[in-house]
């Protein structure tokens, strides 16, 4: 029996922390999330820190968007500057909450009536601070390189709270017109050390028959992004831009196009078509997934994702609509992002 426990606490959830897998930036969604290869603004702190390296302006970014219904919010804000002639700095936070839940345990008062002025709220939420630096090495052509290191809160009320942290990597490197990206994201690893109010819990608990819930650790195991992406320029007005990221996850078979049981793969992709270098339309393809309907037949379906962006002078505001959760009922997501060009860099 002992051994089974120590089996059962060394198992890691496929799924950890995958709030920080849901991308940043309008312009991203409206790809299908497949920016590695090309990132080359203020977002690369979270896509690929290598690609900050292209920054000529101090640059902030805000971005929001909502997720089943309303009722998640989803918030990112980020700023990025120069360290020296050579290197870059970015600071990234991510805010993934579920507000205004209701806590019914007291719903029924001493005796037995139901009084609603007993219910209280709480709020789930999952918190990122990332801080990047990029720097150009002396080999490989002079390739470019970056790291993040991330630092993770996760609160749920007054009952569970966590401490994360983890190491992301990322290069990029182009030869001739085609642009390549690595990002390796918690590459030895993210740790959550969770610990858990049991002195909240203990009677619920009790009652329902489960048993109390032990502070523990959860282990967010590596991910491989291998990103591609050109620009095709028509004339001097049009141009039209590919990519392409194939995300590998090595911790067993999942729903994904490719999959084995050493590794799974994810490939989504997109076009950009631009006008002026200021209107940019949008269209993205991903989420290949396997699934089974009540007769047993299974068929293959797939998240379209569409965009607009427009850039004026030292601003951008892209927008994206993406079916990031919900294809068959067709919650749609609205993700906007705002992003500000500052001193200009002599």
């Amino acid at each position: 029996m002992a051994q089974d426990a120590n089996e059962s606490k060394d198992k890691t959830p496929k799924y950890s922390n995958e709030f920080l897998n849901l991308g940043v930036g309008a312009r991203a969604f409206g790809l299908a999330l497949s920016s590695v290869a090309y990132t080359s603004d203020v977002t690369s702190g979270y896509w690929n820190p290598a690609g900050l390296l292209d920054l000529e302006k101090d640059q902030g970014m805000l971005m929001h968007s909502s997720y089943f219904g309303g009722l998640a919010s989803y918030d990112y804000m980020a700023f990025a500057t120069d360290v020296d002639a050579e290197s870059k700095l970015a600071i990234s936070i991510i805010r993934f909450s579920v507000d205004d839940i209701p806590d019914t345990r007291f719903l029924f008062d001493a005796n037995g009536a139901i009084n609603y002025d007993n219910i209280q709220f709480f709020a789930a939420s999952d918190y990122a601070f990332i801080g990047s630096y990029a720097r150009r090495l002396k080999i490989l052509g002079g390739v470019k390189a970056g790291g993040n290191v991330k630092i993770i809160r996760r609160v749920v009320g007054d009952f569970s709270k966590a401490w994360g942290f983890g190491i992301d990597a990322g290069l990029q490197k182009e030869i001739k017109d085609w642009k390549l990206g690595l990002t390796v994201r918690d590459v030895f690893g993210t740790f959550n050390a969770w610990s858990h109010n049991t002195a909240e819990l203990e009677e619920v608990y009790a009652l329902t028959g489960n048993e109390l819930p032990a502070s523990s650790v959860e282990i967010t195991l590596p991910r491989m992004i291998f990103g591609v992406a050109r620009t095709w320029t028509f004339s001097e007005k049009v141009s039209l831009m590919g990519t392409m990221d194939l995300d590998f996850t090595f911790d067993g078979k999942r729903n994904t196009l490719i999959k084995s049981n050493f590794a799974s793969i994810d490939p989504h992709g997109g076009v950009e078509v631009g006008y002026e270098s200021q209107f940019f339309l949008r269209l993205g393809l991903g989420q290949f997934q396997q699934t089974e309907d009540f007769d047993g037949n299974t068929s293959w379906t797939m998240q379209p994702t569409a965009g607009l962006g427009v850039s004026f002078d030292q601003v951008t505001i892209d927008y994206a609509l993406t079916d990031a959760f919900d294809q068959a009922e067709g919650l749609y997501s609205h993700v906007f992002s705002i992003k500000i060009d500052f001193d200009v860099k002599e």
